[in-house]
C-alpha cells in the first residue's frame, strides 16, 4: 500500500501539493493525470526518492522493488538485447559474482558459494531471460537482427523503446511509466497495453493517451487544486464522475 499523508511540496515559489492525502492499494493500476506543470513528474521523483516532500510522509513497503524508465540512453556498443537484459540488475549482479568466483582457485568453500549462486540464478529465471528479453523487444517493434545491433546505432525514439524494455525486464512491485506510448507505433501500443494488463504489481502511468489509459488502468489520480484526488475506474469513468461533480458544484454556487 502507498500512503501520502499530509504531503506538501513546492518547486521554487510554486506550490504543487498542499497537505494532500492519498491511499493506493497493492495491485492498483493507476493513471496519474493533471494539467502540465501540476506536479506529475515531481510525484514520480518523490516516489523514487529523488525529491523529498517539504512536509508530510510518503510510505510504501520497504521491500518493494521499483522500476522506471531511464530518460537517458548512453551510446553503447552493447547489443540491444543485452542492454534490455541489463534492466534485471539483480540477475546481472549474480552473473558477475559467479564469474568472479569461477576465476578463483578451487576450494570447498568456493564450490559452496558457486552452488548457491547457481540456485539464486535459477530463482531469478536466468535460464529464460534471453527469450523473455527477445519477446519484449519483438513486442516493442525490434526485429531479431536489430536486437544484435549496438545501442549506439539506434535513433532517440528507438533508444527510448530500449529503456522501456529495460524497465519491463526489471522484476518489480511498483512500476512507474511516464508517457510510455510517446515513441511507439500502434502495434507496439497494443502489445504494451496487453503486457501491462497482466503486470501483477502496482502500476502508475502518466499519459495523455486516453484510449491507452482506458484499456489499462482501474484507478485515476487527478492532481487538482494542489490535491491528489482518487477516482475508481478508467479514464472514461473519471470524466463522467468529474462532470457530475462540476455540475453539482455549479448548482451549489448558483443557489
Amino acid at each position: 500500500m502507498i500512503r501520502f499523508q499530509q504531503v506538501s511540496l513546492a518547486r521554487g515559489i510554486k506550490p504543487l501539493f498542499e497537505s494532500t492525502d492519498l491511499t493506493l492499494n497493492p495491485g492498483d493500476k493507476i493513471g496519474l493525470i493533471g494539467a502540465n506543470g501540476a506536479g506529475k513528474s515531481s510525484l514520480f521523483a518523490m516516489l523514487r526518492g529523488d525529491l523529498h516532500a517539504d512536509q508530510g510522509d510518503i510510505d510504501f513497503p520497504t521491500q518493494w522493488r521499483m522500476a522506471h524508465v531511464a530518460q537517458e540512453t548512453p551510446a553503447l556498443d552493447r547489443p540491444a538485447v543485452e542492454y534490455a537484459i541489463d534492466g534485471d540488475v539483480n540477475l546481472r549482479k549474480l552473473e558477475k559474482k559467479l564469474a568472479d568466483l569461477e576465476r578463483e582457485s578451487e576450494s570447498a568453500e568456493n564450490g559452496t558459494f558457486i552452488a548457491e549462486i547457481y540456485s539464486a540464478l535459477a530463482d531469478a529465471d536466468a535460464y529464460t531471460v534471453r527469450s523473455r528479453a527477445e519477446q519484449l523487444l519483438t513486442g516493442l517493434g525490434f526485429s531479431m537482427a536489430q536486437m544484435q545491433q549496438p545501442v549506439a546505432s539506434f535513433s532517440g525514439g528507438w533508444r527510448m523503446r530500449l529503456n522501456l524494455a529495460q524497465a519491463l525486464m526489471c522484476p518489480s512491485d511498483l512500476l512507474l511509466l511516464d508517457e510510455p506510448t510517446n515513441h511507439l507505433d500502434l502495434d507496439a501500443i497494443i502489445w504494451l497495453e496487453d503486457w501491462l494488463k497482466r503486470y501483477p504489481g502496482t502500476l502508475i502511468i502518466i499519459s495523455h493517451d486516453r484510449d491507452f489509459l482506458d484499456g489499462v488502468v482501474n484507478v485515476i489520480v487527478h492532481i487538482d487544486d494542489r490535491k491528489l484526488k482518487r477516482y475508481s475506474g478508467n479514464y472514461s469513468a473519471f470524466e463522467r464522475q468529474r462532470a457530475a461533480q462540476l455540475i453539482l458544484a455549479q448548482g451549489t454556487l448558483e443557489k
